[in-house]
C-alpha cells in the first residue's frame, strides 16, 4: 500500500488513506474536490521531490524542484511518473517525429539504407546545420509581408496611405516619410513606379533631413522585421501582435517545399520514398511502409520503430503524421503522445499518474484507452487516474471519491473501496454512476444559419455545411475527423462569434480571478469609499502592496546550487497587504479576508452591482468553488474555458463556440452545464458546442457528425440532423454510442 497520512495540500482536509500497488486506482469528485490536490500536488510532487534530492545539488540547481508538500507522512511511494494534459511547447522544431523518438529511428534507418547513401542520421536532421535547408533554416516556412495590410494603394502618403500602427497623418514617422527626397507625398501608390516602391518597402536605412535635423529613413518592411518580427509573437502590445497576424503570411519554403531539409536529403530515398514522404504519411501508413523494409543490419531497428508506429496506431493517434508540429496538437492528443514514450518501457513497479486521459476522445476510442491503462498495470505498476467518465471508474481495481463539495466544502474521503461499494455508498458519485441524459424532446426552430462552404483545411474534403442559428448545436466525431479545423477554421474571426478555448491564460504569479475578470475594480472601489480612502490602497500590485514581497505574498530565495525556496512573507504572513491596509474593512472584512473567500462565498458578501453580477456569472460556470485571490495557473484547462465564458457572458454576442466545455466537470456537473447553455441560447445566442459527451449531444437541437474516422479517413460530414434522428437512422459510430447512451 501507499501510505498517506495527514495530508494538506491546498483544500484537503488532513486527509489518510492507503492505496494499493500494482493496482488501477481512479480518483472522482466534483471540480475543485481535491482530486489533483492528493494526486499531483501530494503523492506525485513528493516522490518527484524524493528523486530529485537523489542528484548532486549542481543538477539540481536546474530542475523544477517542488517544496515539500503538506502531509505528515507518505510511506512505501515508487517512483512516479506524471502523464499530464500539459500542451508540448509551440517550438515550431518540434515535431510528433521528434517528440517520440520515431523520426530519430527513421534518420538513422534512412542514413543506413537510404540510397544515394548521404551521411549519418544528422544529413536528415531539419535541426542540424548539415540537414537543415539553408533557406528558411529548418523551419519549412519563410514569412512575407503582404503590401495590401500595411498600405492602401488608393492614397497618397499625405492622405493617410500607410496603415501601420503608429504611422498616421502627423505622426512622427509619417513626418520621416514625407521628408525622403525620393518620394512624392501626394502621388496616389498605384501610381508609384518600380523604383519608388522598391524605395518605400525596401530601402535600407539612410539619413534624411526632416526641418533642420537628420533622422535614419527605413523601407516599411525591414522597419517591421526589425520593431516586431523578430520579438515573441506574445510580448507584442495587443494591437500590435492582431496587426502582425494580419500582415505577416507564412508560406512554403521555395527551396524544400517546406520539407524543411536539404536537396542532399530529399533526394536519398528507400523503396522509393524519402524521408520527407514518411514524415508526411499518416502514422498507420507509415507503420506499413516500415514493415515492408526487409533489410540486414537495421532489423531490430526498424522492429523497434514499427512498434512505436504500432503504439501510436493503438493508442487513437494513427490518424497524426511525424512532420505534425508538437505545439498544434490539443491537451489530449499530447497526454496520449507522451503515454507512448512509456507503453515500451521495461521500467516495472513504477507508479503512473494520469489526468482525464480520456479528453479529446469519442467514446469509441475510450475502450482503446482503457486498454493501455490495464496494460500499464498488468506490466506490475501502480496506475493512479483522475477521471469523471464512468466508462474508466467501471475497470479501476479501487475508487477514491473526494468531495463532498469544491474547495472548502471537499478535501474529504467520501469513498474509498471497490466499484460495487461506490454504487451502495449513496455518494454524489455514487449516485450519478447510471445517470443519463435525455434525448430533448422539443428541438427549437433555428433563425437562419452560418454557412459554411468548401472547407479543404487539414484533413476536410471540400465539406460545405449549414450551422443553424439560435439552437444549440453540437459537432462531434473521432478524434481527428476535422471537427477543429472545421469550426476553428472557419467560424473564429468571424463579427459576433466568441471562442471561449482551454488554452493558457497568459499572467504572472499575481493574476487570479478578480484581476482577470475586473472584479478586483469594484471591490476596490467599494473598499475605498466605505474608508475615504484611495481605491490604489487596496490593489496587491498597487500602493497597497506589502513593501518586503512586493504584493505576492511569498519569498522566493534562490539557494544556487540548491533549489530554489519559496517561504511565506514574514511581514505580511501571506496577506500580501501592509498592515495600514488590512486595518480598512467592509462590513467587517478586510480586503485580504475577501479576496481568500470563494465565489459563492463573495456573491453573498456583495448582494448587489457590478461584483455581484460579475460572481453570478462565475457561479453559472461552474466555478462558484474557486476563490478570488487563487493564482490563475493553478487552474485546469476545463477552469480556464469556463473563466473565458464568464468574461465573454458579459459582451453582447450572437454566437458562443464552445471547445469540450465538460473538461475537468464532474457527472453531476454537467446537468448544470446544460442548463447553462439552454440559457445561453435562450437568451438569444447561438451556441456551437465540439464534444464527445453523449449526455451534451443527447441534449442538443442540432448535431453535425465528422467523419467516418480519423485523418484521411475522416474529413466528411456523414450526418447533420436532430439527435433523435442520429439515433433512430444513422450508421454513424456516434449513432451507435449514442443509441447504447439513451439505451435505444
Amino acid at each position: 500500500m501507499i501510505q498517506v497520512r495527514g495530508a494538506r495540500e491546498n483544500n484537503l482536509a488532513d486527509v489518510s488513506l492507503d492505496l494499493p500497488k500494482r493496482r488501477l486506482t481512479v480518483f472522482t469528485g466534483v471540480s475543485g474536490s481535491g482530486k489533483s490536490s492528493l494526486v499531483f500536488g501530494t503523492i506525485a510532487a513528493e516522490s518527484q521531490r524524493l528523486i530529485n534530492e537523489t542528484y548532486s545539488a549542481f543538477l539540481q540547481s536546474f530542475m523544477a524542484s517542488p517544496g515539500r508538500p503538506e502531509v505528515d507522512g507518505l510511506h512505501n511511494l515508487s517512483a512516479t511518473i506524471v502523464v499530464d494534459q500539459e500542451r508540448m511547447g509551440a517550438n515550431s522544431r518540434s515535431t510528433v517525429g521528434t517528440a517520440t523518438d520515431a523520426y530519430s529511428m527513421l534518420r538513422i534507418v534512412f542514413s543506413r539504407l537510404g540510397t544515394p547513401h548521404i551521411g549519418t542520421s544528422g544529413a536528415f536532421s531539419f535541426n542540424l546545420p548539415e540537414g537543415m535547408c539553408p533557406e528558411c533554416e529548418g523551419l519549412g516556412k519563410v514569412s512575407d509581408i503582404d503590401v495590401d495590410q500595411i498600405v492602401d494603394r488608393t492614397k497618397s502618403l499625405n492622405e493617410g496611405a500607410v496603415t501601420i500602427p503608429g504611422h498616421a497623418v502627423d505622426s512622427w514617422p509619417w513626418s520621416i516619410l514625407v521628408a525622403a527626397p525620393f518620394l512624392d507625398p501626394d502621388k496616389k501608390l498605384v501610381d508609384f513606379s518600380d523604383e519608388e516602391w522598391e524605395d518605400l518597402l525596401r530601402k535600407p536605412a539612410l539619413k534624411v533631413k526632416v526641418g533642420s535635423n537628420n533622422f535614419t529613413y527605413e523601407g516599411l518592411i525591414p522597419k517591421m522585421q526589425r520593431s516586431w518580427l523578430v520579438k515573441d509573437r506574445e510580448a507584442l502590445q495587443p494591437h500590435i501582435r492582431a496587426f502582425v497576424d494580419r500582415a505577416v503570411v507564412f508560406t512554403d519554403c521555395p527551396l524544400c517545399g517546406g520539407t524543411r531539409l536539404t536537396q542532399a536529403a530529399l533526394s536519398s530515398t528507400i523503396n522509393g520514398r524519402n524521408i520527407a514522404e514518411c514524415s508526411r504519411m499518416q502514422i498507420n501508413d507509415l507503420a506499413g511502409f516500415v514493415r515492408g523494409i526487409d533489410a540486414e543490419g537495421v532489423g531490430p531497428l526498424v522492429a523497434g520503430l514499427g512498434q512505436l508506429l504500432d503504439s501510436l496506431v493503438e493508442i487513437g493517434l494513427g490518424y497524426l503524421s511525424l512532420d505534425r508540429p508538437a505545439g498544434t496538437l490539443s491537451g489530449g492528443e499530447a497526454q496520449r503522445v507522451k503515454m507512448v514514450r512509456h507503453l515500451g518501457s521495461s521500467l516495472t513497479d513504477v507508479t503512473y499518474v494520469f489526468d482525464e486521459p480520456t479528453i479529446g476522445l469519442h467514446p469509441h476510442d475510450i475502450q482503446r484507452m482503457n486498454d493501455l491503462l490495464l496494460l500499464l498495470r498488468d506490466k506490475g505498476n501502480t496506475v493512479l487516474v483522475v477521471e469523471h467518465k464512468p466508462e474508466v471508474i467501471a475497470i479501476a481495481d479501487h475508487v477514491v471519491d473526494l468531495g463532498p463539495g469544491a474547495g472548502t466544502d471537499g478535501g474529504h474521503i467520501c469513498y474509498s473501496g471497490d466499484l460495487a461499494g461506490l454504487r451502495a455508498s449513496g455518494t454524489l458519485t455514487g449516485r450519478h454512476l447510471e445517470h443519463r441524459a435525455k434525448l430533448r424532446e422539443q428541438v427549437r426552430t433555428p433563425r437562419g444559419q452560418l454557412s459554411i462552404k468548401g472547407a479543404d483545411l487539414h484533413n476536410l474534403r471540400d465539406v460545405s455545411v449549414d450551422i443553424p442559428e439560435g439552437v444549440l448545436t453540437v459537432v462531434t466525431g473521432v478524434a481527428g475527423s476535422g471537427k477543429s479545423s472545421l469550426i476553428h477554421g472557419y467560424l473564429s474571426g468571424r463579427e459576433g462569434v466568441v471562442v471561449a478555448d482551454q488554452s493558457p491564460i497568459r499572467g504572472s504569479r499575481r493574476s487570479n480571478p478578480a484581476t482577470y475578470t475586473g472584479l478586483l475594480n469594484p471591490i476596490r472601489t467599494a473598499f475605498a469609499k466605505a474608508n475615504g480612502v484611495k481605491a490604489a490602497l487596496f490593489s496587491a500590485n498597487s500602493a497597497g502592496a506589502c513593501p518586503h514581497c512586493n504584493g505576492i505574498g511569498l519569498i522566493y530565495t534562490d539557494l544556487a546550487m540548491m533549489a530554489g525556496v519559496a517561504s511565506l512573507c514574514e511581514e505580511c504572513e501571506g496577506k500580501r497587504f501592509t498592515p495600514e491596509v488590512l486595518t480598512y474593512t467592509l462590513r467587517g472584512k478586510n480586503i485580504s479576508e475577501v479576496l481568500g473567500m470563494s465565489v459563492a462565498e463573495a456573491y453573498e458578501f456583495f448582494p448587489t452591482g457590478q461584483a455581484h453580477t460579475i460572481l453570478g456569472r462565475l457561479g453559472d460556470v461552474g466555478l462558484s468553488y474557486l476563490r478570488l485571490g487563487q493564482p490563475l495557473n493553478t487552474l485546469s484547462g476545463g477552469e480556464r474555458q469556463r473563466l473565458k465564458l464568464a468574461i465573454h457572458m458579459a459582451e453582447k454576442s450572437s454566437t458562443y463556440v464552445l471547445d469540450e466545455p465538460t473538461t475537468g466537470l464532474h457527472m453531476a456537473d454537467v446537468d448544470k452545464l446544460l442548463a447553462l447553455l439552454d440559457r445561453l441560447v435562450d437568451d438569444g445566442n447561438s451556441v456551437i458546442v465540439i464534444e464527445h459527451h453523449q449526455a451534451v449531444m443527447a441534449h442538443a437541437d442540432w448535431l453535425i457528425d465528422l467523419g467516418p474516422g480519423g485523418g484521411h479517413d475522416g474529413g466528411r460530414v456523414v450526418f447533420t440532423g436532430t439527435p433523435a434522428d442520429l439515433v433512430a437512422g444513422a450508421d454513424t459510430l456516434t449513432a451507435q454510442h449514442l443509441r447504447e447512451y439513451v439505451g435505444a
